[in-house]
């Protein structure tokens, strides 16, 4: 059984290239930072106790948790508290 090679042609992009990432929108400083795995995994933890300790959400403890964080630090960037010290 032979195997097509497919070739792109050089001029021609990606359909995912001509669309706009959600990371594109970003400012630089808003991608660069990532919450500390502890940070997010302490907040995560209390979300889970706060919601009864049921099993299965696990994931979306862990994302809440993290937009939170990125969202607190974006406050406190817009606020000028970053800089203070």
């Amino acid at each position: 059984m032979k195997h097509k090679k497919f070739s792109q042609d050089k001029n021609q992009k990606p359909a995912s290239a001509s669309r706009p990432t959600a990371a594109a929108s970003l400012n630089q400083n808003e991608i660069d930072f990532v919450p500390a795995p502890d940070e997010v995994a302490r907040k995560a933890y209390f979300s889970y106790v706060n919601q009864g300790s049921l099993p299965g959400h696990d994931v979306q403890h862990w994302l809440k948790a993290e937009a939170e964080l990125i969202a607190e630090r974006n406050l406190t960037r817009v606020h000028g508290f970053h800089n203070r010290t």
